[in-house]
Parts: structure tokens; C-alpha cells; sequence
């Protein structure tokens, strides 16, 4: 298949370069159901990263893209295996359905390869009561087999449909602002010391 050319966003970061004071974080998207609340939740993320000065921010929808799910390396392959490679860590943001993560998302993540290693995974999920937290434990497991580090400081919504406004604002939002803020802090710390290390001794797999 012919490679597509796929929605781009501007940002700062460069790669694998050592560490810079300006770090590029790439917030992605997982679901492409219709009606889905998703944009609103990266929405809302975006701009607690966007208030760091050491954040460059690429947000990736996976509503916007064509991967083949039998990943034969058409469609928007290349550009999100650039875009992943091009991030200092990511921030995936997954609801839960059916106590899983969606499909879409387990087809972008095999899509992309080694631009996931050595680098920073976090999460964001949303959901019912239990907030996508099954979801993330389930990532958890995928993104390791992939060589990242995935952080322990999580965001997560439960009852999510009742947490944000028609503008897609935080009703409530103390609880959340904290969570961010310290998921943010531990992506700073290991974007930093992964970047340095893929700098010192590039990493194979």
C-alpha cells in the first residue's frame, strides 16, 4: 500500500538527542468510537502540559489516522512511528470497554516498533467506577514487552460522563489538577534521565 500523508502537529522536541531544555510529549488519542469523550479528556490534559515551559505537546488522534489492522505498513504507518519517535515520553488516553483498552489502540501500538523503546508511557483513562483503570493495567503489560517505562502516577476519571461540562471542563477539578501535576512531574524526570541514556548508548532491542 502507498504510504498516506498523515495530520501533523507542530512541536520543539528532536528526537533522540540528549537531554534539551524543552522535552516533546506526545498525547494519544485511543478511542475512535463516535460520541466518544476522549477529545474532551486529552483536551483537558493538553492544556495542564501545555502550562509547563520544559513540555513541547503533539497530540495524536487516532481518529485521524488510517493504520491497517493487519499493520502491512500502509496508510499513516510511517507518520506515527515518526511522531513516536520523535516524542520524549507519551501520554496515552484510553477509556475502558468491556474491562479492556479499544482495538484501535492495541493496532497503533503494534503499528509502531523500536520508536517506542527506552522512552516514558503514562496514562490517562476514563470510564465507569472503576475509571479505565482495568485498561491501564492491561497496557501496562503491552507497553513493557515494548521496552518502555511505563509511570505509576496515573489521571483517571470514573463516572466520567458526569465530570465534564458541555465545554468539556472539569466540574470538580482539585483531584484531577494534583494527578496531572504529579504525572507530569515523573514524565519530566524520565524523559530526561532516558533521553540522556539513549544519548550515552543507544538502545537496541
Amino acid at each position: 500500500m502507498t504510504a498516506a500523508t498523515a495530520p501533523t502537529a507542530g512541536v520543539d522536541g528532536h528526537g533522540d538527542d540528549g537531554p534539551r531544555d524543552r522535552l516533546t510529549l506526545a498525547v494519544l488519542v485511543g478511542s475512535v468510537r463516535a460520541g466518544r469523550l476522549g477529545p474532551s479528556v486529552a483536551g483537558w490534559f493538553l492544556d495542564r502540559a501545555r502550562q509547563r515551559p520544559e513540555w513541547s505537546t503533539d497530540l495524536i488522534d487516532l481518529a485521524d489516522l488510517d493504520l491497517p489492522a493487519d499493520l502491512d505498513g500502509g496508510g499513516h504507518t510511517a507518520a506515527l512511528a515518526a511522531r513516536i519517535g520523535a516524542a520524549d515520553a507519551i501520554v496515552v488516553v484510553t477509556p475502558e470497554y468491556n474491562h479492556a483498552y479499544p482495538g484501535a489502540l492495541k493496532t497503533a501500538i503494534d503499528t509502531v516498533r523500536e520508536q517506542w523503546s527506552a522512552k516514558p508511557v503514562g496514562f490517562v483513562s476514563y470510564g465507569g467506577t472503576a475509571g479505565g483503570l482495568r485498561a491501564v493495567e492491561q497496557l501496562r503489560l503491552v507497553f513493557a514487552e515494548l521496552h518502555t517505562v511505563t509511570v505509576r502516577e496515573t489521571v483517571s476519571f470514573a463516572a466520567v460522563h458526569h465530570q465534564f461540562d458541555e465545554h468539556g471542563a472539569l466540574t470538580h477539578p482539585d483531584r484531577a489538577e494534583a494527578s496531572a501535576a504529579a504525572l507530569l512531574d515523573r514524565l519530566t524526570w524520565w524523559a530526561r534521565a532516558l533521553a540522556r541514556a539513549r544519548a550515552e548508548a543507544p538502545f537496541s532491542t
